[in-house]
């Protein structure tokens, strides 16, 4: 069995002329913890949505778990074991923490009856109550709507969702921009939880010090090109911010840069 999980190669998405993503070659390997940086525009997010099917890629060729796949939408990532938090959380506000955790995917009793049968919400609630523990978030009251919780509380239940499915790998989309300092500090102890666990994950951030706390290795893209690939040890912020900003080019890209 491979110890990749997830490879790109060549991976390039254009907008028209606009070229946002060009020739990506990416690894990430089985438990690792990997954040992607760059500048407003540099194609992170471009590069999460050619992974997970919600855009269609240019050209390129995605190997999941060992498998070549071509995802025709998110349910299919999702499907194959991609769980993602993107920014918009995509929950819905009148909905309680199971009924948003099994929105799509319900589970259901008395299934011989065909259009009859009924949502099993008893296994709905356990199955969530097993997905929050195994990421450590307290949701005091599950029952209680989505719109009656806090900003942080909405981005823990976002990404229990992933860990309450068998996913293999978790993609997480700057997953506490819009959150207060005790929020952000529970949500990277999520992180830090999925990381014991040997979950593999994909994080995106601008926050330079939350990437040297939680991540193995650090992917800097500009002008949607990868232009270093750096392990967390073997360097620094401002190594990182130079790459970024274009004042340092690795040598292995340069003559894609």
């Amino acid at each position: 069995m491979s110890d990749i999980i997830l490879e790109t190669k060549g991976l390039t998405k254009h907008y028209g002329g606009v070229h946002a993503l060009e020739d990506a070659d990416f690894v990430l390997k089985h438990g690792e913890h990997v954040a992607i940086m760059g500048d407003n525009g540099a194609g992170k997010s471009t590069f999460v949505r050619q992974i997970t099917g919600v855009e269609q890629r240019t050209r390129g060729t995605v190997i999941f778990d060992g498998d070549e796949v071509n995802f025709g939408g998110p349910l299919d990532a999702r499907e194959a074991g991609i769980e993602t938090v993107f920014q918009t959380l995509a929950l819905a506000d009148d909905l309680n923490v199971p009924d948003n955790l099994f929105l799509g995917r319900e589970k259901t009793m008395w299934n011989w009856l065909g259009p009859f049968r009924r949502l099993d919400y008893k296994a709905m609630r356990e199955d969530t109550m097993a997905g929050l523990v195994k990421t450590g978030v307290k949701i005091p009251n599950i029952r209680n709507t989505i719109a009656n919780m806090s900003g942080g509380q909405r981005q823990c239940v976002a990404i229990a969702r992933t860990a309450t499915f068998a996913s293999k790998l978790t993609i997480m989309d700057e997953p506490t921009a819009a959150l207060g300092v005790q929020e952000t500090a529970q949500v990277e102890n999520i992180i830090r939880t999925l990381k014991d666990q040997g979950e593999s994950l994909i994080l995106v951030s601008h926050n330079m010090r939350q990437v040297f706390d939680l991540v193995d290795r650090i992917i800097v893209f500009r002008r949607g090109r990868i232009v270093a690939n750096l392990n967390k040890e073997d360097t620094d912020g401002q190594d990182v911010v130079a790459y970024i900003t274009g004042a340092k080019t690795g040598a292995e890209y340069e003559g894609a840069a």
